[in-house]
């Protein structure tokens, strides 16, 4: 089977193709971080014009990549949520039509989902089951994966996602945007213990995250601490520390309680090279194993949305000719959800 995968969900225009024979066969991708870095964050209109524009001559580069036609296509899988409404009726529409020119089924895929097996694109993938730390600009949060299609939410933030407190931090500091790469380059020149940062929710039980008061902790050092030399540095590196040490502390309890041997990490500030290296050193420590999706699929991308789109399509699952988007999607949702529920095969 040769499934052709959309993501819009956001400000990264995605396209790939995957075959159930040959794996992935090609994959491409558009940012629209430099359109949205004027604004200090994604503009919702912008980023729906922006992927009406692109997507279709990014399809068909895709294809040719993959040497094969839409013709080829056996099923379309395409990103339905969350995300933004806008973006991700875009995707959603343009993998509506080309199912329905070509008369092949169509598959709406959880954008979380797709991050969540993204790892299994690797030569060396993660075994079941395993426990996935989700971390990206909309959400953190930890997940027990049993099997494809059966994940159980260990915990998520109350608040800010870990990726969003980056971009906020960032912008505070006057580093631009997206904040996550720009405040890791501020930090390697910093002293992270030149300040004091709280580590969030560790001091309790539990593997809920809150990020919000890291972030307000951090603007009022700021307004005490500006005019002071490398003061901009000294605090993104304890910024980063502080979120970096706080993940780690939650993913050691998660471990613990799940009994799982592998951790996974996946979504953007999984490309965090602070993040992988504490984490890779905690999975010495404690005898875990830790894998980690390639760079280029810790972002948004179709490759995921292919691949997690061809598991629903084997088992006979399909889209309506109505075409939905949402939102607003809990994965604690998407078993229960009838439309996009797996079937007994999976």
């Amino acid at each position: 089977m040769r499934v052709l995968g959309i993501e819009t969900s956001c400000d990264e225009t995605g396209v790939a193709v995957y075959d159930s024979d040959r794996g992935l066969l090609a994959h491409a991708l558009y940012s629209q971080a430099h359109i949205h870095a004027e604004y200090g964050g994604v503009v919702p209109e912008i980023a729906s014009r922006d992927h009406v524009r692109k997507l279709l001559p990014l399809l068909d580069e895709c294809l040719a990549q993959a040497d094969c036609t839409r013709q080829d296509i056996d099923g379309v899988a395409y990103t339905a949520g969350p995300g933004l409404i806008g973006a991700l009726l875009v995707g959603a529409s343009v993998g509506r039509a080309i199912a329905l020119s070509l008369g092949v089924p169509a598959v709406a895929v959880h954008h979380m989902e797709g991050h969540l097996l993204a790892p299994l694109l690797e030569p060396d993938p993660p075994k079941f089951p395993f426990v996935a730390l989700l971390v990206s600009g909309g959400h953190s949060m930890l997940v027990e994966v049993s099997r494809i299609g059966a994940y159980r939410v260990l915990g998520e933030t109350l608040d800010d996602a870990a990726g969003e407190a980056f971009d906020k931090t960032a912008k505070l500091l006057g580093l631009g945007y997206p904040g996550g790469p720009v405040l890791a380059r501020a930090a390697k020149t910093g002293d992270p213990e030149k300040y004091s940062f709280p580590r969030p929710m560790t001091d309790r039980p539990g593997l809920e995250f809150s990020f919000s008061g890291l972030k307000t902790h951090t603007r009022n050092l700021w307004q005490a601490h500006c005019d002071e030399e490398n003061a901009q540095a000294d605090i993104a590196a304890g910024f980063q520390q502080a979120v970096v040490e706080t993940l780690v502390i939650k993913c050691r309890r998660a471990m613990q309680q799940t009994r799982c041997g592998h951790l996974v990490i996946a979504g953007g500030v999984g490309a965090n090279l602070q993040l992988r290296e504490a984490l890779s050193r905690a999975g010495r420590k404690y005898g875990w194993g830790v894998s980690y999706p390639r760079i280029e699929f810790c972002t948004d991308n179709g490759a995921m949305i292919a691949y997690a789109g061809y598991h629903r399509l084997r088992t006979g699952a399909f889209e309506s000719e109505i075409i939905r988007a949402r939102p607003r999607w809990p994965l604690t949702e998407l078993e229960s959800d009838t439309w996009t529920a797996y079937s007994s095969k999976t």
